[in-house]
C-alpha cells in the first residue's frame, strides 16, 4: 500500500531534487524504499535511514542490486539521529515522514548538521497530517538556519491521493 500510496509522491521529490551523478542522497524514513531506488538511479550514493527493521528488509529487497554494488546503504536510526558525519551528503529527502519525528527542532538540526554547504533539503507531508501549520513550519526550518525555504502544496495523481505539502530548503554556503 506504501509503494503505491507514496509512489508517486516520492517519484515528483527525486524529481525536484534532482540529484547528480556527484552526489550523495539521505533518505529519511525510506520505507519500501521506492525513492530511495530512485535517488540511488541518479546519484552516487544512496543512504536510507530507518527505525524500522521491517522497512529497511523491504529496502533491502527493492534496492538489492544496488545495496551489492555498494551505491545503497541502509542503517537503523531516525530524523533526530541519522548516524551520519558532519556535511556528509549533499542532498536529504523525506516523505510522509515528518510527522512521526519525535523533537522535530532535532531533526531539523540534524539534518542541517549531515549536510554539506549549499545540500538541500526536499520533503513532503500530507497536509492534512502536518504538525503544524504550513507558515510555522517554514518559520522553524529558517529558525534552525536553513535558507532558501519555500513551500507549496502538491496533488498527488489517484482518486485516494491527499494534497501534499512540499518544502525545499537549502543549507547556507557559510
Amino acid at each position: 500500500m506504501m509503494e503505491r500510496g507514496n509512489g508517486p509522491t516520492e517519484s515528483k521529490v527525486v524529481e525536484v531534487a534532482k540529484p547528480g551523478s556527484d552526489e550523495t542522497v539521505l533518505v529519511i524514513g525510506p520505507g519500501p524504499g521506492v525513492g530511495l531506488d530512485l535517488a540511488a538511479a541518479r546519484a552516487r550514493q544512496a543512504i536510507g535511514v530507518d527505525p524500522s527493521e521491517e522497512m529497511l528488509r523491504r529496502c533491502r529487497r527493492r534496492c538489492a542490486a544496488a545495496v551489492e554494488a555498494g551505491t545503497v546503504e541502509l542503517r537503523t536510526g531516525t530524523a533526530e539521529a541519522t548516524g551520519q558525519e558532519t556535511d556528509s551528503v549533499d542532498v536529504v529527502l523525506s516523505v510522509n515522514n515528518l510527522m512521526l519525528w519525535s523533537d522535530r527542532s532535532a531533526a531539523l538540526a540534524e539534518l542541517l548538521r549531515v549536510l554539506r554547504p549549499g545540500g538541500r533539503l526536499l520533503l513532503s507531508a500530507h497536509e492534512k497530517w502536518l504538525p503544524v501549520p504550513r507558515h510555522e513550519l517554514v518559520h522553524e526550518f529558517e529558525t534552525i538556519g536553513f535558507t532558501d525555504v519555500q513551500s507549496w502544496t502538491w496533488d498527488p495523481p489517484g482518486r485516494a491521493a491527499s494534497r501534499a505539502v512540499q518544502l525545499r530548503a537549502v543549507r547556507p554556503r557559510s
